[in-house]
C-alpha cells in the first residue's frame, strides 16, 4: 500500500508565497502612489512659468529740427499747409519810405464772393490789395467795384496743394499734371474774369509751387501781362519766388499772415509782428481773408499805424 503524501503547502512554501505576494503588493502601491502623485503632461504645461514679455522695440527717432520763433499757422482752406515764413537774409521787398516811414502792404486774399466785404474794405479809408479769386460768384463786380474805387487788384490763383484731391480746389485751379499750353490759357481765362489785376500770388498750392517747371510756365504768362507775383509761402519749399526773379518777373513774398486764426487777439498780436518785421526791415508784407472778425480788427487797428511810423501802401510798391 503506498504511502499518503499531503498537497497542502508546508510551512517553507507558504512563507515564500507570502513574500511573493508581498513584492507584489509593494510594487502595485508604488506605481499608484506614481500614478496619483505626478502631474500629467497637461499640468505639466500649465505649470511652467510664464515668459516674461518683452518690452516693444525701440524704433530710433528722428531729432526734429529747432522750433521757430514764429508760430506755426494751421491749415486753413485758403492756405494748406501754410508756414511761418522765416526771415530772408535781405529784405523782401524796398527799403522804407522817404519820410522814414516804415512800409506794409496788405493782401486781402479769397476775395470775389461778396461784395459787401469789398465795401466794409473800402470804408477802412487806408489802401488794401484785393486778390480776387476768380471765377467766384461776384468776381467780376468785386474787380469793377476795386477798379471804380482806386483799389489794386490781383488774380489769387487756385493752385494744387498736398492735400488735393481730399481738400477741394476750384474746378478752374492749377493741377500738377496740367500741360504748358493749358496752363496758359487759364492764366488768360483768369484775366478775363478778373479784368485791371496787375499782380498774382497763389491760392493754396503747397504742392504747385514746388514745381520749378509749372511755376516757370504761369510766371512767363504774368510776365507777358506784365504783371508782379507774390509767393504766399504756403510751402517751406517754394520755387516761386526764386523762379520770378531768375525770369526778371516782379516779385516779393508774404511775411506774415495775419489770421490763421480768426480771434481778435491773435489778429492784433500778427498785425504786431508784421509792424515790428516793417520797421525792422524797411517793409513788410502781410497776408489775410475777408473773416468779420478780420475785417473788424482792421478797421479798429489800420487807422493807428500811421502813429507806430508804419504807413500801408498796395502790394505793387512793395515788389522788386
Amino acid at each position: 500500500m503506498s504511502a499518503y503524501r499531503s498537497t497542502r503547502p508546508t510551512g517553507t512554501g507558504r512563507r515564500s508565497g507570502r513574500a511573493g505576494w508581498l513584492v507584489v503588493a509593494i510594487i502595485v502601491a508604488t506605481v499608484g502612489a506614481y500614478l496619483f502623485l505626478a502631474p500629467s503632461e497637461k499640468q505639466q504645461e500649465n505649470s511652467r512659468p510664464e515668459r516674461a514679455e518683452l518690452p516693444p522695440a525701440t524704433v530710433p527717432v528722428r531729432p526734429q529740427p529747432p522750433k521757430t520763433p514764429q508760430p506755426v499757422p494751421v491749415e486753413t482752406p485758403s492756405h494748406q499747409g501754410a508756414v511761418s515764413a522765416p526771415e530772408p537774409s535781405a529784405p523782401a521787398a524796398p527799403g522804407a519810405a522817404r519820410d522814414g516811414a516804415a512800409s506794409l502792404a496788405i493782401i486781402i486774399d479769397d476775395m470775389g464772393s461778396s461784395l459787401q466785404e469789398a465795401r466794409a474794405l473800402k470804408d477802412i479809408g487806408l489802401p488794401v490789395t484785393f486778390a480776387i479769386i476768380p471765377g467766384l460768384r461776384q468776381s467780376r463786380e468785386v474787380a469793377r467795384f476795386a477798379a471804380e474805387s482806386g483799389i489794386e487788384t490781383m488774380l489769387h490763383i487756385p493752385m494744387q496743394s498736398k492735400g488735393w484731391p481730399a481738400r477741394r480746389l476750384e474746378a478752374n485751379g492749377l493741377l500738377v499734371e496740367m500741360g504748358d499750353g493749358e496752363v496758359r490759357r487759364q492764366i488768360d481765362g483768369y484775366l478775363a474774369l478778373v479784368p485791371g489785376a496787375v499782380g498774382a500770388n497763389n491760392h493754396m498750392g503747397s504742392e504747385y509751387t514746388e514745381h520749378e517747371d509749372r511755376m516757370r510756365v504761369v510766371l512767363e504768362s504774368l510776365k507777358q501781362h506784365d504783371m508782379f507775383f507774390v509767393d504766399s509761402v504756403t510751402s517751406p519749399a517754394t520755387v516761386g519766388i526764386n523762379t520770378a526773379r531768375s525770369l526778371g518777373v516782379r516779385s516779393g513774398r508774404r511775411n506774415v499772415f495775419l489770421d490763421n486764426e480768426q480771434d481778435d487777439a491773435y489778429i492784433r498780436g500778427q498785425l504786431g509782428q508784421a509792424v515790428r518785421y516793417a520797421r525792422k526791415h524797411g517793409a513788410a508784407i502781410a497776408i489775410c481773408h475777408p473773416h468779420p472778425v478780420t475785417l473788424a480788427t482792421l478797421a479798429e487797428e489800420l487807422p493807428k499805424l500811421g502813429k507806430q511810423g508804419v504807413r500801408l501802401v498796395f502790394a505793387s510798391k512793395l515788389v522788386q
